[in-house]
């Protein structure tokens, strides 16, 4: 049994009943393998029976969840399955999260060594265009959407930030999303953030504190097992990335399992969470790389999303991970 599976069936054991409707979503970030949980949020939202929450996210987490609350603002769930599905199209159009993605292989270790300001001296970066297109950030703050909570790493003490609704702009999701070797820090009210999965990837703890929902859905995209060790500097930079990353999931885990352990509330004690991991579903995807914006690699990710959903709402929460 995996050191995931563990913590959190010995938080929550295997639920046998079908739950409640009201469900609340903690999404990881993790570059294009957030096309998973694109493809996890479009089958949830076919179903009529769920409420949603509120929603955590970190990274590409981070603005799949910007994605569907904004969506749900303007046009319902329907609104929000076509919000999603536009981003993801519009990113790919564009290349890529990030700049790294259209280096030759050859020059890659090269890029890596430079500064944002040496090797992105323009600080060119196609998501701010893409969520400036798709998100009405003042709908966020108004409307009757789920609440969100989003992860950013603040430089100074790499104390987490989360911000909420009426906080949200292009520059809180940026921050989410900002890996500091690829682009320039992303300045605040005078404070500088990088990516939230540096900190928390998602933010899980205060996902149960501030929701009323029973039932948490993790969604994990950043792959947490790998075949043999790496020996070359790419693959043990990814290797590296995919470590960091699901650390502070593990962390959130296991924090919340020691919380639930003692039963202090009545929500601690019914509090039910499931898991969804992009690697169950596809075998190969520590080998791919989460700069891939590639539509065909997308679609696989979106399609091996919703499947993991599928299976899931067929077991009516049933299948606890």
């Amino acid at each position: 049994m995996r050191l995931l599976d563990q913590a959190l069936n010995a938080l929550t054991g295997r639920g046998d009943g079908p739950g409640a409707p009201h469900l609340s979503l903690a999404l990881q970030g993790g570059g294009s393998y957030g096309a998973f949980t694109w493809g996890v949020l479009d089958r949830l939202l076919e179903d009529p029976a769920l409420e949603f929450d509120a929603i955590s996210g970190a990274s590409a987490g981070a603005v799949n969840a910007a994605l569907m609350a904004a969506g749900m603002a303007a046009g319902g769930r329907d609104g929000a399955r076509k919000k999603l599905d536009s981003f993801w199209r519009r990113m790919s159009v564009a290349s890529s999260f990030l700049p790294l993605s259209v280096i030759p292989p050859g020059v890659e270790a090269l890029a890596q060594a430079l500064s944002p300001f040496q090797f992105n001296p323009f600080d060119l970066n196609p998501l701010r265009g893409a969520l400036e297109s798709e998100i009405d950030f003042a709908a966020l703050r108004t409307a009757e959407t789920p609440r969100l909570l989003i992860a950013t790493t603040r430089v100074s003490d790499g104390a987490l930030r989360i911000f909420r609704n009426e906080e949200l702009t292009v520059e809180t999701i940026l921050a989410s999303a900002c890996l500091p070797l690829i682009h320039r820090t992303v300045e605040i009210q005078g404070e500088g953030y990088w990516d939230g999965g540096y900190s928390a990837n998602p933010p899980l703890v205060q996902l149960v504190h501030e929701s009323d929902a029973l039932d948490v859905l993790v969604v994990q995209v950043t792959p947490a097992r790998t075949q043999g060790t790496p020996t070359n500097r790419s693959d043990i930079v990814k290797r590296l990335e995919h470590i960091s990353f699901n650390a502070t999931l593990n962390a959130e885990l296991e924090a919340l399992r020691l919380a639930a352990s003692q039963r202090a509330t009545p929500k601690l004690r019914n509090l039910r969470v499931y898991r969804l991991a992009a690697e169950d579903e596809i075998a190969d995807l520590a080998s791919r790389s989460a700069a891939d914006l590639d539509w065909r690699f997308l679609t696989r990710l979106r399609d091996a999303g919703r499947s993991a959903a599928e299976g899931w709402l067929v077991g009516r929460f049933a299948a606890a991970a």
